[in-house]
């Protein structure tokens, strides 16, 4: 993929630092992502990774540094209110309701990001959904492949297409940023190459922006233009794919070794 400009980035952080007890996570970390663009997020186990996505969503609070999404500073904000600003997330461990369906998952979604999800509908019977919302369940569940299953609860579902539940209802807000966990947990090849089509898919019809936090570099390679490596809090390398992994200081990080 050719590098998209990123001279106007729709996210950036600035100086992200964040300590838990005696072990410093993030020392001064800086991290921008460009609109439309897709970037990668590895590194070792412990670091970092999790805790940039939680710094960056909200889930933890910075010890230092800004975070600035489309020129909004967003540090400061609740979760929620950073989710109705347009940015979108999946899970590591899957958040799915028992009893519901695909659909219903993402027409909660619908509604919650309306503000037409509200107690006193049900109890009134006026809960039911609009037209509007149901059209657009479709649409996104064509888009994650899922229309087919829109009926099926999502207990007898496989780990692949729950993932894509999560998938479909994180693009319910037409998220301009969408933030992936580790989405290839525990899927087969077929499955993460399903899934990487479909990011592509998402990416060329949305033009949504993504990070990808991921353990499966051939996922990474397929899906994103940017790579950012990490190592002891720290950026180790960021760049284009094939050049940063190319790099002795990263091949050093990852296999022990810089051939």
């Amino acid at each position: 993929m050719a590098d998209p400009v990123r001279s106007d980035p729709l996210l950036v952080a600035t100086g992200i630092s964040k300590q838990f007890g005696g072990v410093q996570a993030l020392f001064e970390l800086s991290f921008d992502v460009g609109r439309g663009e897709a970037v990668g997020i590895v590194g070792p186990n412990g670091a970092g990774k999790t805790t940039l996505f939680d710094c960056l969503l909200g889930l933890e609070a910075l010890d230092t540094g800004t975070v600035v999404f489309d020129g909004v500073r967003i540090d400061r904000l609740p979760v929620w209110k950073r989710s109705r600003m347009g940015i979108g997330r999946t899970y590591q461990r899957l958040e799915l309701f028992r009893g519901m369906t695909v659909a219903d998952h993402l027409l909660v979604a619908e509604q919650a990001k309306a503000g037409t999800f509200r107690l006193w509908r049900d109890l009134l019977h006026r809960g039911g959904p609009t037209a509007a919302e149901l059209r657009h369940v479709e649409e996104v569940l064509e888009l994650v492949g899922l229309a087919d299953l829109a009926d099926r609860p999502v207990d007898g579902l496989g780990l692949g297409h729950a993932r894509l539940v999560e998938l479909g209802r994180a693009m319910m807000g037409a998220p301009r940023l969408l933030m992936l966990d580790e989405p290839s947990s525990g899927l087969d090849v077929a499955e993460t190459e399903r899934l990487a089509s479909i990011l592509r898919d998402i990416r060329a019809a949305q033009g949504t922006s993504v990070v990808l936090v991921e353990h499966d570099l051939r996922l990474v390679e397929s899906v994103v233009d940017r790579l950012c490596v990490l190592n002891f809090g720290r950026m180790l390398a960021s760049g284009p794919v094939a050049e940063v992994l190319a790099s002795p200081e990263v091949r050093l990080a990852y296999l022990g070794t810089s051939r």
